[in-house]
């Protein structure tokens, strides 16, 4: 009797047990995150639209113009007064090997930046490329490409010559391999030592490689001031001939001389395309570059470093011809001669400059600013290490033009950056915001559907990843909340570390990355792997 009652009692208190349980758990709600009473722009070009988002794990679940129950959801934004759109894509930055360093990419992700394509110009490349990539824990998504420059440096150094049939076979190999291992496709910096050396039949059989594995090719191509239209048309034949899609990073026309020439090489890509080859391209919104001062001298003078650069310099016979190379560069390619024209970003051996014109440079020496000074404190500098520099060298109506051109998507050409430290363009801070405050809101030379494509889906169909860039049921939930009335750009060339306002929410992958106008930490974003790895 004692064992029966004792079993009953062990029983209900089971029961009890059971029930105290499922009264502990509250039952999973439908989604996580609803955004509510916000206007939708889309990615994909259509009219907006007023409607709620609904957000489950890292997908969009629900769009729902008549609205949805806020009680479904665990999280609940009101954006009333707000644009949603897709989180905006880079198209090409400068976070190749260093994007670790900078887990939280606030001024990319406060620009509404949800994913980073690393297009490797003059750069290092990750190797392995899959190795490193993965081990990433951050805010944005990042791409990567396998990188020209730094193939041929692993087989040919910076040596001023064409690779032998076996050495062009270990350039090929480190393109397969980088292509296997998940890059998007192959990208050059053909205005830069050593990839400068190259021909374009090199060019042409590495991009082939790419082709294979179902990559696109990317470039900065050779010269985007006096040569551009020869430039273009060089990129459009190593697409014809590689048989794959191609691109130009940063169309732009540098340099006085060639101001309005945008209208003559976008003729070029619409024949281009005309014919069948594939070819669009990418800007930032400003008129002004950004590089080493090593595009300020003929490429050839540069090979071997800075040994054999000083080599050169040391014999008057080699300076002289350098000097006069250096006249057309200075004059139709960059300044127009005038050394205000040339901002440093970082003057390694006086940081005192960096912000500051070439011409305080010379001003402090008692020089004047003249192109003969601005040649000779260049190659100074250059024997002393070099610099950085900002070179305010296009016009406004080439960016607005090659911006309006069907093809064209936005990139920041920016590079990861601590706040306060260095003197960066203020593209790092502000591209995106900019299009949308300058080139929509105050010149009215895009709509805001025609912007937010050119900033999401675009570049996502381009890489391959037609389930990001867009807001749709069933794609990936990047998403950036925004004000159209004031959303604004604040860095600028004199104070560049300034983060854009009227961005509310950044969602990457679901999560919230900025909310309210906040970081919160969440690093939730993901290696988007080429073609090869899919």
């Amino acid at each position: 009797m004692g064992d029966t009652r004792m079993k009953n009692n062990f029983l209900i208190l089971a029961i009890i047990g059971l029930l105290g349980c499922s009264t502990d758990k509250p039952p999973e709600k439908q989604y996580d995150l609803i955004l509510t009473g916000g206007t939708v722009v889309d990615g994909l070009g259509n009219p907006s639209y007023r409607a709620d988002v609904a957000v489950k794990g890292v997908t969009i679940v629900s769009i729902s113009r008549e609205g949805l129950n806020r009680e479904d959801a665990l999280d609940v934004l009101d954006i009333t007064g707000r644009v949603v759109s897709p989180g905006f894509i880079d198209n090409h930055a400068h976070i190749q090997t260093t994007i670790h360093e900078h887990p939280l990419a606030e001024n990319f992700t406060r620009q509404g930046i949800t994913t980073i394509l690393a297009t490797l110009h003059s750069g290092d490349q990750p190797w392995p490329l899959d190795e490193y990539a993965a081990s990433l824990r951050v805010v944005p998504n990042v791409g990567f490409y396998a990188g020209h420059t730094w193939t041929r440096k692993q087989v040919l150094g910076l040596e001023n010559r064409a690779p032998s049939e076996d050495e062009l076979d270990k350039m090929r190999w480190y393109v397969e391999e980088s292509m296997k291992q998940g890059a998007i496709g192959f990208t050059t910096g053909l205005l830069y030592v050593p990839a400068n050396f190259a021909k374009p039949e090199e060019v042409i059989e590495l991009a082939k490689v790419a082709s294979r594995y179902g990559g696109i090719y990317v470039s900065h191509m050779r010269n985007e001031a006096t040569d551009l239209l020869k430039s273009v048309r060089e990129t459009i034949r190593v697409a014809a001939e590689a048989r794959i899609p191609a691109q130009i990073n940063h169309h732009k026309a540098s340099g006085i001389s060639q101001w309005g020439w945008s209208e003559k090489s976008l003729a070029i890509i619409d024949s281009a395309n005309a014919e069948g080859i594939d070819i669009v391209h990418d800007l930032y919104p400003y008129t002004a570059s950004s590089t080493g001062s090593s595009i300020l001298f003929p490429q050839w003078s540069l090979a071997g470093g800075r040994e054999g650069f000083a080599a050169r310099i040391a014999d008057p016979e080699q300076r002289r011809k350098i000097e006069s190379e250096m006249v057309d560069i200075f004059t139709k390619d960059r300044t127009g001669g005038d050394l205000r024209r040339i901002q440093f970003r970082v003057l390694p051996i006086d940081q005192s400059y960096n912000g500051k014109r070439l011409a305080d440079y010379a001003t402090d020496r008692g020089l004047p600013n003249i192109l003969e000074t601005g040649i000779q404190l260049a190659i100074d500098l250059q024997l002393k290490g070099g610099f950085s520099a900002i070179y305010h060298a296009m016009d406004e109506g080439d960016v607005i033009r090659i911006m309006q051109h069907p093809l064209a998507m936005i990139e920041t050409d920016g590079d990861p950056v601590s706040y306060g430290v260095g003197y960066p363009h203020p593209r790092s801070y502000g591209a995106f915001p900019r299009v949308l405050a300058r080139y929509v809101r105050e010149l009215g030379v895009l709509s805001l559907e025609e912007a937010v494509k050119k900033m999401t889906s675009m570049t996502a169909d381009r890489i391959g990843h037609k389930n990001r860039g867009r807001i749709e049921e069933g794609a990936f939930a990047d998403l950036v909340v925004f004000d159209p009335e004031t959303i604004q750009d604040q860095a600028t060339y004199a104070d560049p570390h300034r983060y854009p306002t009227g961005i509310d929410h950044v969602i990457v992958n679901g999560k919230l990355a900025i909310r309210a106008g906040a970081l919160t930490g969440e690093r939730s974003g993901m290696w988007l792997r080429g073609p090869a790895r899919r």
